[in-house]
């Protein structure tokens, strides 16, 4: 079968990697401590639960207007109105299976061949994918961990060029957890007030799984002045813990969504009518779940913090926000395993973890960050626990020189 070029320059998702190693172990009889998953552990709040089986009871079944129902709609606008003080009228809105869906169309309705699309790294996985997938070039720019993994002003200008579309802003980001500040979005605004053809699309999945004492900043409300050019992409999976729901949406400039809109009628029609009605209970009703969850996310948040820090060679900072700890492993390039390999890179030292202490980990390199791997903490106090006292033994248990292994 002839595959397509658009496919053929996509990279294999290392998740689906990792989970399919997992699975081998497993098979085996190995319990597998699991620190790959990005999505809550907890199960969907039970009055959304209660709003899907209403809406399926009252035949709520059928095909939705493309860019979703008017209850849903008035949700969104209501939730970024109280939350950011933005209004946002019905054709601002887009809305799809996932954020994720929404972010590859809006690049599809406006990227060509040669198009550049500034992305900070570290990266989630698919940012640079998704742009390959369009014809687009992914610039990539490496944030560092002095910078707190953020895009700075500086890096910004030096990354903007005449083919330059759009810039990605993933805050609370994946995988590190940080995220900007109202000054610090402020300063990447005035960079981008003095190039009026680049847009921004503003990736806040992670904006309600919150840590800092100052609100979550958006650049749409920092900045009006850019609102004719933000796109802004939400959704309910991490937030209520609805992944497997698939509903996201995205606020921004109406030739833009009209743009989005015309290429979902044309795939996928609408997103589940029964979702929506399941996202809408989520967006306007209790949000004492999310406060819950926040608590048992900061207490793992620290406590794995800790644990990781504690273990001598690495290293991680405290993220503001998410589910997911980026951890320096750069000490252990160059020492070898008990068996005699040499560890060359992170996706060696993750190996390392998986097959001799069965800890499941992604490798930074995979979001632009070698020298790095990714846990996510969105899992049990128990497993954290074990899993980092597995981590610890696994580090100790490497060595300078292969000869000192059988000393």
């Amino acid at each position: 079968m002839h595959t397509a070029q658009r496919v053929r320059r996509i990279n294999p998702s290392p998740s689906t990697a990792a989970a399919q190693r997992v699975r081998e172990l497993k098979s085996q009889g190995l319990t597998v401590l699991d620190l790959t998953v990005g999505e809550p552990d907890f199960d969907t709040p039970a009055h959304v639960k209660a709003a899907a089986i209403e809406a399926i009871e009252a035949g709520e079944t059928k095909y939705t207007p493309v860019n979703g129902t008017p209850r849903l709609r008035a949700a969104i606008t209501g939730k970024l109105r109280a939350r950011h003080g933005i209004d946002y009228t019905d054709a601002q809105i887009t809305v799809g299976g996932g954020a994720k869906q929404v972010i590859f169309l809006a690049l599809m309705a406006t990227l060509d061949e040669g198009d550049e699309v500034i992305v900070p790294a570290p990266y989630w996985v698919s940012y640079p994918d998704m742009v390959r997938a369009n014809d687009g070039t992914p610039v990539v720019v490496d944030c560092p961990e002095t910078d707190g993994f953020k895009l700075t002003p500086e890096r910004l200008e030096a990354a903007i060029t005449a083919r330059t579309r759009w810039v990605v802003l993933n805050t609370p980001g994946n995988p590190t957890g940080s995220a900007y500040s109202t000054a610090e979005l402020h300063a990447l605004a005035q960079v981008l007030l003095a190039h009026p053809h680049v847009r921004v699309l503003t990736d806040e999945i992670y904006d309600e799984i919150w840590y800092r004492e100052e609100p979550a900043s958006s650049l749409a409300a920092v900045e009006p002045r850019l609102a004719d050019r933000v796109f802004l992409t939400n959704g309910v999976s991490k937030t209520y813990a609805m992944t497997g729901w698939r509903i996201g949406y995205g606020v921004g400039p109406t030739d833009l969504v009209t743009a989005i809109n015309t290429l979902q009628s044309q795939t996928s029609s609408c997103p589940s009518s029964v979702s929506q009605a399941a996202a809408a209970a989520a967006l306007t009703g209790p949000q004492d779940f999310v406060r819950d969850a926040v608590r048992v996310y900061r207490e793992r948040r620290d406590a794995t913090v800790k644990l990781i820090n504690d273990v001598p060679g690495l290293s991680c900072t405290v993220p503001d926000g998410g589910f997911y700890l980026l951890v320096n492993c750069r000490s252990a390039m160059g020492q070898f395993t008990p068996s005699g390999n040499r560890i060359r890179s992170d996706e060696d030292f993750a190996r390392h973890l998986l097959d001799t202490r069965q800890v499941a980990v992604i490798h930074g390199a995979a979001y632009g960050a070698p020298g790095y791997f990714r846990i996510s903490f969105a899992t049990s106090t128990d497993v954290l626990t074990e899993a980092c006292t597995r981590i610890a033994t696994a580090c100790a248990e490497l060595s300078s020189s292969p000869s000192a292994l059988s000393v």
